[in-house]
């Protein structure tokens, strides 16, 4: 069993790990639709992840392909995972191993919402879909195995934890939430349990916030309150994904100088934790006295009780993921011998029908009965004849032995000697 692939897979990524939240920001795609659109034009299959933090684009394709595409896209300076080191990479991500917060479970859904956008785009090919599906097992089965994701952190919780550290202690504060989609119900589910005087949730759109507010027995805000209620919270946690900043430098210069205490100067603190990507938070609001300004960047630092103990159960799952890569290895290949042996039973086909006619066309007077009876025995033969071939070539391909198996379509279909192929 060697470890080369059938058909090519690549997968170019970049995340936490080498870059900050501007250079991710660089080479986001903000309308996620479009950009599978094009590359569906490209490889015979795509995926598209994006978080807070990380971009990866995974193709049913060569790496010098996927290059050139993202280069024409405008988009350069990834790290790029060929084929059987692709595999291994994507399990690594489904397992939570390259996560910034190490075991954490966000990462299956949205590994499940990216294969289903480009199933929705008629963008995911059985080999896509297969790789996507065969990680999340994997990393649903590390976790359950290994435990890593016991006491694990999601970003949304790690920025609760990080606001925490700053003030010593939540219980009593006012906190706003800006955006409920799947980032603010983490945030939301991690405040509920710090005792605090209010949580303030706001949207681009009401109906949603307030149904987020319902859950955690906050308060749902317009967003064109959005400016009083940051004046009332020590805490601003944002996670929308509005393409643009929706919280601007001028106007919090102009909302904080309602947080000073009478008869004193000095305004009161305000902490901006902004998880979102894009950021929701001009650079320059950092710059305001009185606010301190923090990002995804920030997060690596947030002290993790539960560190050591996911340090030594990725051990584990480090040795189960060795051994699934094998049997993902097999899967793959033999999924990527369907098209050749398509190729196959395509030209069996052609011949099955051609004979069949020929042998009908010499029988006069045959009815419908002789006709079924007829094509029932072609296609069972045809079918029998192609088994034990169509047997060697999935062994052949699960082995990662490709040229012998096209040798053996080639010789069947074209009539070449397998032994004249191979002397060239």
């Amino acid at each position: 069993m060697t470890h080369a692939l059938f058909s090519p897979f690549t997968i170019a990524g970049i995340s936490h790990h080498t870059a900050s939240v501007a250079d991710m920001e660089a080479v986001r795609f903000p309308d996620e639709e479009a950009f599978l659109e094009r590359a569906g034009e490209w490889f015979k299959g795509v995926i598209l992840l994006q978080t807070c933090n990380r971009i990866e684009v995974m193709v049913h394709g060569n790496a010098d392909l996927l290059v050139t595409f993202l280069e024409g896209e405008g988009r350069t300076g990834w790290q790029i995972w060929k084929d059987a080191e692709a595999l291994s990479h994507l399990l690594d991500l489904a397992a939570g191993l390259d996560s910034m917060v190490i075991g954490e479970d966000q990462i299956l859904g949205q590994l499940r919402k990216a294969l289903t956008l480009s199933e929705e785009k008629s963008v995911a090919d059985p080999l896509i879909t297969l790789c996507i599906n065969k990680a999340i097992h994997a990393g649903s089965e590390a976790r359950r195995m290994s435990g890593i994701n016991r006491g694990a952190v999601s970003i949304g919780s790690a920025a609760v934890l990080l606001a925490e550290e700053r003030l010593g202690s939540l219980e009593g504060r006012h906190i706003l939430v800006l955006g409920s989609g799947e980032m603010g119900v983490l945030v939301t589910q991690a405040l509920a349990a710090k005792h605090l005087s209010a949580i303030y949730v706001a949207n681009r759109t009401f109906d949603r916030a307030r149904l987020l507010a319902e859950k955690v027995h906050g308060t749902a805000v317009p967003m064109a309150d959005l400016y009083r209620y940051l004046t009332l919270s020590d805490v601003v946690i944002c996670c929308t994904a509005a393409p643009h900043p929706v919280i601007r430098a001028e106007e919090v210069s102009q909302a904080m100088n309602s947080r000073s205490w009478p008869l004193d100067t000095t305004r009161r603190p305000l902490i901006i934790v902004d998880i979102a990507q894009p950021r929701d938070v001009e650079e320059e609001v950092g710059k305001i006295p009185g606010i301190c300004l923090y990002t995804i960047d920030d997060l690596r630092k947030v002290n993790d009780d539960t560190a050591q103990f996911r340090k030594e159960a990725a051990m584990k799952v480090r040795a189960f993921l060795d051994q699934e890569l094998t049997q993902f290895i097999r899967l793959f290949n033999r999924k990527a011998a369907d098209e050749l042996l398509a190729t196959l039973h395509s030209w069996a086909e052609q011949i099955r029908i051609r004979e069949r006619d020929r042998a009908l066309s010499r029988l006069s007077g045959y009815d419908d009965r002789l006709r079924e009876v007829t094509d029932d025995l072609t296609r069972v033969l045809t079918r029998k004849l192609l088994t034990d071939v169509t047997l060697t070539i999935r062994t052949c391909a699960e082995r990662g032995e490709m040229q012998i198996a096209e040798n053996l379509v080639g010789a069947i279909t074209r009539g070449e000697m397998i032994c004249s192929r191979t002397s060239d």
